[in-house]
C-alpha cells in the first residue's frame, strides 16, 4: 500500500514551522501534524486565512498545539521579523517546511528588487532557513524540508543579472528557475551539513501533480496564458487531493528512516504515495548546486550585511 499519514511516528514534543500553511499541501501537512501531537507553527502570508486553517484544524484535532505568524517571503523584512519571532517563543525547531510558493504570476519584483518567483520561493526560504537554524541545531536530528516541482525541468542556473536587473521575462520559465533553485538549494544545504557534523538533516520533496487552488489563482491573475490554463486543467482532473499530494512532504519531515540528503516524491512521478526518489540527473551535479549557492549568497550579501548566519 506505501507509506501513508498513519505512518507518522507521535510527534509530542515537537516544534514544526511550515510556510503556507493556510492552504493546500501546506494546510494538510499542518493537519497531519498537529493530528500527532507537533506543536504546529503556521507561518503565512495571509493572517485572516491563517485563523480560517487554525479553526479548520482545531475542528479536527481538538486541542491541537497552533500558532500563527506573518510571513511575506517577497520581503526579506518580514522573513527575518517572522523567523526573529518565533525564535523568541521556541528555544528548539525540529521540523522546518518550506513549501509556501508562487506559481507563474505576471512580471513584478520583490520588496528587495528581485525576480517575484524566485525571489518568493527561493530567496524568502533560504533567508527564512538561515535565520531559523540556529534554533534548528538546539534539536537533535532537526529536519528542514524545501518543497520543489516537476517544473524544475523548465528552470536555468540562477544568473545573478536575471535576478537583479531584470530580462525577457517567461512565467513559466522564472517558475521553473524557483523550482530548481530550491532543489538545488536543499540538496547543497544537505553536503553542507554534513560536512560540517551537523545533526540537522536537509532533504527535498516534490508533490507530483496535486489539486489545490494555487493553480486557479494562476488562471486568474493572467500571467499564466494557455499554459496556466492547461495546467490548471489537469490539476483539477487527474491531480491528487491535498491530503495525498502532502505524503512526500510529510515523509520526509517526520519518517525515521528518512537521512540527508535523500528527495521524496510520488511512486509514479505525479501521482501514488511518496517514495524515495533518485536525484534529477543533470540538475543535480555538484557543480551546479555550488553555484546556484553561490549566486543565491551574492544576490543577498547587499541586503544582509552580516551575511547569512549558516551555524556549519
Amino acid at each position: 500500500m506505501g507509506w501513508k499519514s498513519s505512518d507518522i511516528p507521535d510527534q509530542h514534543g515537537r516544534v514544526a514551522v511550515i510556510t503556507g500553511a493556510n492552504s493546500g499541501l501546506g494546510l494538510a501537512a499542518a493537519r497531519e501534524l498537529a493530528g500527532r501531537g507537533a506543536t504546529v507553527v503556521l507561518a503565512v502570508r495571509d493572517v485572516a486565512k491563517g485563523r480560517a486553517a487554525m479553526a479548520s484544524i482545531n475542528s479536527e484535532v481538538p486541542g491541537a498545539r497552533l500558532e500563527l505568524y506573518p510571513v511575506d517571503l517577497a520581503s526579506l523584512d518580514s522573513v527575518r521579523a517572522c523567523a526573529a519571532a518565533i525564535r523568541s517563543e521556541h528555544e528548539r525547531i525540529d521540523v522546518l517546511i518550506n513549501n509556501a510558493g508562487v506559481v507563474a504570476t505576471p512580471a513584478s519584483r520583490t520588496a528587495d528588487g528581485f525576480e517575484y518567483q524566485v525571489g518568493t520561493n527561493h530567496l524568502g526560504h533560504v533567508v527564512f532557513t538561515a535565520e531559523l537554524l540556529p534554533a534548528h541545531g538546539l534539536a537533535d536530528a532537526a529536519r528542514v524540508v524545501t518543497v520543489t516541482s516537476g517544473a524544475l525541468v523548465l528552470g536555468r542556473m540562477l544568473d545573478h543579472d536575471r535576478l537583479v536587473n531584470g530580462a525577457t521575462y517567461h512565467p513559466w520559465r522564472a517558475y521553473g528557475d524557483s523550482k530548481l533553485a530550491n532543489f538545488r538549494f536543499g540538496a547543497e544545504l544537505a553536503r553542507r551539513l554534513e560536512a560540517s557534523g551537523s545533526s540537522t538533516r536537509s532533504l527535498v520533496a516534490h508533490p507530483g501533480l496535486a489539486d489545490t487552488d494555487l493553480m486557479p489563482t494562476t488562471v486568474r491573475n493572467g500571467g499564466a496564458g494557455r499554459s496556466g490554463r492547461l495546467s490548471a486543467f489537469l490539476a483539477a482532473r487527474l491531480g491528487m487531493p491535498p491530503p495525498d499530494g502532502a505524503l512526500s512532504l510529510l515523509r520526509a519531515a517526520a519518517d525515521p528512516a528518512a537521512s540527508n540528503g535523500q528527495l521524496y516524491g510520488p511512486r509514479w512521478i505525479m501521482a501514488g504515495p511518496p517514495v524515495q526518489q533518485r536525484w534529477f540527473g543533470r540538475w543535480a551535479r555538484p557543480e551546479s548546486m555550488a553555484r546556484s549557492w553561490e549566486v543565491t549568497e551574492r544576490a543577498l550579501e547587499p541586503l544582509l550585511p552580516e551575511g547569512l548566519r549558516w551555524p556549519m
